[in-house]
C-alpha cells in the first residue's frame, strides 16, 4: 500500500539507494515518452489534472519506451550506462517504479503489478547494437 509523503522524493531515492537519482531522471524521461507515444499528450502537471486526464501506461509500455529511449541516446553504451546505475533488467525499473508507488509519486492501477516489469526484454538482446540504427533525413 502507499504511504503518505512522508519522505521527500529525493530521501526515498537516497535512504532506497539501490539506484541513483540520474536513474530515477532517467525512469521520468522514460514515463514522459510512453505517455506521449501512448496518448499522445504530456504527463499531467497537477493532482487535478491527475486525475481527469488519462495517462496510464503498462509496465511493459514502460520498458519499451525506456529501451527506445537508451538507444536513443546512448547507442551501443545504453547497456554500459545503464549497468552504472545498478540497472541490469527490466525487473529493475519496476523495482523503481513501486518504490516511488510506495510513497506516492506514482500511482497504480489494480490491474498493476510489479510482475509486469519482469523480463520485458533480455538486456543482452535490446542492447546489443544490431538492427536499431535507422536512417533520418
Amino acid at each position: 500500500m502507499s504511504e503518505p509523503h512522508s519522505k521527500t522524493m529525493d530521501e526515498v531515492i537516497r535512504d532506497d539507494a539501490r539506484y541513483p537519482h540520474e536513474a530515477y531522471e532517467f525512469l521520468h524521461e522514460g514515463l514522459a515518452s510512453a505517455v506521449k507515444a501512448i496518448h499522445g499528450a504530456s504527463l499531467p502537471q497537477t493532482a487535478e489534472e491527475a486525475a481527469t486526464k488519462q495517462s496510464h501506461v503498462t509496465g511493459r509500455q514502460m520498458c519499451l519506451a525506456l529501451r527506445d529511449l537508451a538507444l536513443h541516446r546512448w547507442g551501443m553504451l545504453a547497456k554500459t550506462v545503464l549497468a552504472q546505475w545498478n540497472i541490469h533488467a527490466t525487473i529493475d525499473f519496476g523495482n523503481m517504479v513501486y518504490l516511488l508507488i510506495r510513497y506516492s509519486y506514482m500511482r497504480r492501477s489494480e490491474e498493476d503489478s510489479l510482475d509486469d516489469f519482469r523480463e520485458v526484454y533480455g538486456f543482452e538482446e535490446a542492447f546489443d547494437g544490431k538492427d536499431h540504427f535507422k536512417l533520418t533525413e
